[in-house]
């Protein structure tokens, strides 16, 4: 098809972490899961649920922490630690130690028992659990041991109910059924957008790293709604947008805003037209660029590449 050809051309490969081994895990997981995918926190069958209403759909950038759901689960991580070997411990910091030790699969009984909290903006925003409790280890893998500002989470998932306090130590905020997640530093990603022949490496940089700049940080964007969906999704999928503002700026034009509408090829699909306005340094005359994206399922998709927009 046309459209998974543009796709395809334009797409941004996203480092991900998860050629992992994974071992059979219990069914109490699944069970949170299945209360998480339903509207009423029930666990009936996704065919009763899509009957209930349709889903909702997360694809978030933000950072997986770790919090302990109770007292008991945290001492028992520190006793786990602290049967290893001093030369194991020594010297390094506490993050490092606690990732060790989840990694360990000796103590994958604790990382299945931690809550996963996902952080935008640093508020934390869901509770990430596995929609296959077998993928607790990818989950687990994105605690990374040397924390850092670039350290970059992407969650893609179906939006639950608000979580109940005893699940994580009291903390009240959607749970999301995480069907995909993908961990990445902030330089690999810049380093993964392919630029134009002939442009300056540190200059396309610093342009790619300011507009990716301007999208995390929309006012609420916790990538829920179809809006902030399909602009993430062109973050992190979508060299073009980085390229044509890049060429604005090569023309004196500077980046201003994102706008995005419901597309009126919408019909039976929910397509949104994504819209990028750049102003002239000299005259202030504003030009504008779009793409469409398709937001009807789960994962979106580019419908056509990025043209000019002209006001009707």
């Amino acid at each position: 098809m046309q459209e998974e050809n543009i796709d395809k051309q334009h797409s941004v490969e996203v480092p991900s972490n998860m050629d992992v081994n994974f071992e059979k895990a219990d069914v109490t997981l699944q069970n949170t899961v299945e209360k998480a995918s339903s509207p009423e926190g029930c666990s009936c069958g996704s065919q009763t649920r899509n009957m209930v209403s349709p889903p909702s759909y997360v694809y978030a950038i933000g950072k997986v922490a770790y919090r302990f759901p109770n007292k008991s689960i945290e001492l028992e991580l520190a006793q786990a630690i602290g049967r290893k070997p001093t030369e194991e411990t020594s010297g390094i910091t506490r993050d490092e130690v606690v990732y060790k030790a989840l990694t360990d699969p000796a103590n994958r009984y604790l990382a299945r028992q931690i809550c996963y909290i996902f952080k935008i903006g640093g508020l934390e925003t869901y509770i990430a659990v596995p929609s296959d409790p077998l993928d607790i280890d990818r989950l687990v893998q994105t605690l990374r041991p040397t924390p850092d500002v670039g350290n970059i989470d992407l969650i893609i998932g179906r939006r639950g109910p608000i979580a109940p306090a005893e699940m994580c130590n009291g903390l009240l905020i959607p749970i999301v059924a995480v069907d995909q997640i993908y961990s990445f530093d902030r330089d690999t990603l810049m380093k993964a957008i392919p630029k134009r022949k002939g442009e300056s490496d540190d200059q396309f940089k610093k342009t790619s790293e300011a507009l990716f700049n301007n999208i995390i940080q929309i006012t609420d964007n916790a990538g829920a709604i179809d809006e902030h969906r399909a602009i993430n999704y062109l973050a992190v999928r979508y060299d073009e947008i980085y390229n044509r503002t890049q060429l604005m700026q090569n023309e004196n034009h500077s980046f201003t805003t994102i706008d995005v509408r419901p597309s009126t090829l919408s019909g039976t699909r929910k397509i949104v037209d994504v819209i990028f306005s750049y102003e002239n340094r000299s005259n202030r005359a504003v030009q504008k660029w779009f793409t469409r994206v398709d937001v009807t399922e789960e994962f979106p998709f580019l419908v056509s590449p990025l043209q000019q927009y002209i006001e009707h």
